[in-house]
């Protein structure tokens, strides 16, 4: 109850404006006194998935924390693993504001970032001063400037910086909002990525010694034939795991509303069954070779136990803290 009050004061507040303002708060030292006298350890429930044991099921989604300045607070929170980012290897500013709406009557979040964040040297040194415990993803993408036929070369870049520091890599090929990038997911482009990038792997798993996880993040917009390829692609070259899904550009489920003149990347709620279609795509052509980790609309603890079903082996969260507080991930995490 005190955190749906708190949230119709965050609510009158400009949302991009409103999330960096609370994050900065929960992060200040006063207000971690505060929780770690509140908020008590949960128990860990080991899971493995990409060869890693994470504490528990329960997951950040990438865009919460792009540049790692809150790995800490969310840490409190007691989620079994962190993706930040969006990261690119040089900073950028991301698409005009205002860029992100809400529409609280289908707890819902509309997006166009844009990949704005501080650079992958930033999160670098942020992901070094923190102290989780837990499995830490970095979530990658290219720069807008760079032009999509030498995209492959940023997810290079960024895999090669990062690699020490992160527990798994992600490689977002499906956001809708910085121009062409979802051209990656298919054909080719999708083919010579892939390659690319497990070579990289082997190369940098030589040099250091360890093993790094990766992960496709893909889009829930793709058609069943096209899941169907994408699911052939990640057996061949033995991708770590699958994302499903990021956002989507279908707005159908907001047609009557105002919102749905506004473009970019639906999440929330409306994204549940499109995410939930794809998993179940996904679980029958991959038949456990690649684990899929399940994103979108998970709102409750059954919407959270549905993906599971469908064959997610972890989920990940964003807009569900958005609309139900910290102690929503608390409540997945025990009853997960």
């Amino acid at each position: 109850m005190f955190y749906y009050l708190i949230r119709k004061l965050l609510f009158l507040m400009d949302p991009e404006k409103s999330h960096i303002f609370t994050l900065k708060c929960l992060n200040s030292k006063h207000m971690q006194i505060f929780i770690n006298l509140f908020l008590k350890p949960i128990p860990s429930i080991p899971v493995k998935c990409m060869g890693l044991v994470f504490p528990n099921k329960v997951g950040l989604a990438a865009g919460m924390d792009k540049n790692g300045e809150y790995i800490n607070f969310f840490n409190k929170l007691g989620f079994g693993f962190i993706e930040l980012g969006t990261v690119t290897p040089l900073p950028q500013v991301g698409n005009l504001k205002p860029r992100i709406f809400r529409i609280p009557s289908k707890e819902a979040i509309i997006n166009k970032m844009g990949f704005n964040n501080l650079g992958i040297e930033n999160l670098i040194c942020n992901i070094k001063k923190s102290k989780f415990k837990g499995i830490i993803g970095v979530n990658i993408g290219k720069n807008t400037q760079t032009p999509i036929e030498n995209s492959i070369n940023d997810y290079l870049i960024c895999i090669e910086k990062i690699y020490c520091y992160t527990d798994y890599i992600a490689i977002n090929i499906s956001s809708p909002n910085t121009k062409n990038l979802r051209n990656l997911q298919y054909g080719i482009l999708f083919n010579n990525l892939l390659e690319n990038i497990k070579t990289k792997q082997k190369e940098m798993h030589q040099k250091y010694s360890k093993y790094v996880p990766i992960a496709i993040k893909i889009s829930p917009d793709l058609s069943k034939n096209e899941i169907i390829d994408i699911s052939n692609q990640l057996i061949k070259f033995k991708i770590d795991a699958v994302i499903a899904t990021n956002t989507t550009l279908d707005h159908s489920k907001i047609y009557k509303m105002q919102e749905n003149r506004i473009t970019g990347g639906l999440s929330g709620f409306p994204l549940q069954s499109k995410s939930n279609t794809v998993i179940s795509i996904l679980y029958k052509q991959l038949k456990k070779k690649v684990p899929i980790i399940g994103v979108g609309g998970i709102n409750s603890l059954n919407a959270a136990k549905e993906k599971i079903q469908l064959g997610a082996e972890l989920i990940q969260i964003y807009s569900g803290l958005v609309y139900h507080g910290p102690k929503f991930i608390r409540h997945l995490i025990k009853k997960l």
